[in-house]
């Protein structure tokens, strides 16, 4: 029998680890919900309580807790439904709750090397992607950059949007394995993407940059799709070593 989250909120909010008093609640959020999604408490593809329950269970506001949704979603572990609500998936990644954690241990050095492994995964699944993307994945990516392009004074909506459309060009590439490791990349980085992205201008760059993937994808050319993905992420590691460093992206 599947098992489902309690719908007494006090059952709830006790299964979740009580209110939230933190200055970071987003981030809080999001780790007491992946804990919570993937503690063995509730069955793969239980239909999850809605984001006001939720809100009132860990004692926050509802923004927070959907750019948490947001953020699980594009890390693979829950499907939003829009109209029918959000579901937890069944092939959630067991690293996912440790690379979470890791994410929020990480100094400077380690997050260093991280950008440079998620720039050699990136631009594999660009090659890979251009050979086998077929026409559904392609509409799916232009519709991630059309939020992205409509998104560039609101940050929260453009980084979930850009996720979107690195995992989508992920599944694209139809390497299982590459997929996760992606999966857990992202999780790791995904603290520092947020706090990279400081402007319009940079917001526009960006989107620059993922058009040039997305052309080529669209031609099939594995090289360019590769060399543009390659661009891009010489051009977004630089913004996240900059905010590492506390200071101001470069250009």
């Amino acid at each position: 029998m599947p098992v489902h989250p309690p719908s007494d909120p006090e059952a709830l909010s006790l299964a979740l680890g009580g209110s939230i008093a933190s200055t970071s609640a987003v981030t809080e959020v999001t780790r007491r919900l992946l804990d919570y999604f993937t503690g063995g408490t509730v069955s793969a593809g239980a239909r999850l309580p809605p984001e006001r329950t939720l809100a009132t269970s860990l004692g926050v506001g509802r923004s927070a807790v959907r750019e948490a949704l947001a953020a699980l979603e594009v890390l693979g572990v829950v499907d939003v439904r829009p109209g029918s609500g959000t579901y937890l998936r069944s092939a959630t990644s067991e690293l996912l709750p440790q690379t979470l954690s890791w994410g929020m241990l990480l100094g400077e050095p380690q997050t260093r090397e991280l950008i440079e492994v998620r720039h050699g995964l990136e631009v594999q699944a660009a090659r890979l992607a251009a050979t086998r993307i077929d026409d559904d994945s392609v509409r799916r990516l232009t519709d991630h950059l059309a939020m992205m392009r409509a998104s560039r004074s609101d940050f929260p909506a453009f980084v979930t949007a850009d996720m979107r459309f690195h995992q989508e060009l992920a599944a694209a590439a139809a390497n299982a394995l590459l997929d996760q490791m992606l999966q857990s990349v992202r999780s790791l980085v995904r603290v520092w993407v947020e706090r990279a992205l400081s402007d319009a201008e940079q917001a526009q760059r960006t989107c620059t940059e993922h058009g040039a993937v997305l052309t080529a994808l669209r031609r099939r050319d594995a090289t360019a799709a590769a060399d543009a993905m390659s661009a891009h992420m010489d051009s977004a590691g630089r913004r996240l070593i900059a905010s590492l460093e506390g200071g101001e992206p470069q250009a």
